[in-house]
């Protein structure tokens, strides 16, 4: 039987922690930052924590 691949673009989206969680870049900041405040793109910083509700899709979508 074949390996299940995974989704190629999952893989370069999430990282997964030792303990299990999946972590993920926050969205917006990548580009049109002239119009946000420093204080909005100071928040966008960091990684944070997949939802909870999302979390079994993605784990799919990995192949774990």
């Amino acid at each position: 039987m074949p390996k299940n691949k995974a989704h190629s673009g999952m893989k370069k989206r999430v990282k997964i922690t030792g303990s299990g969680k999946l972590l993920t870049e926050r969205a917006g900041k990548r580009h049109l930052l002239e119009h946000k405040s420093s204080k909005h793109t100071r928040r966008l910083t960091g990684t944070q924590e997949i939802a909870a509700v999302d979390v079994p899709r993605v784990k799919r979508m990995l192949g774990r």
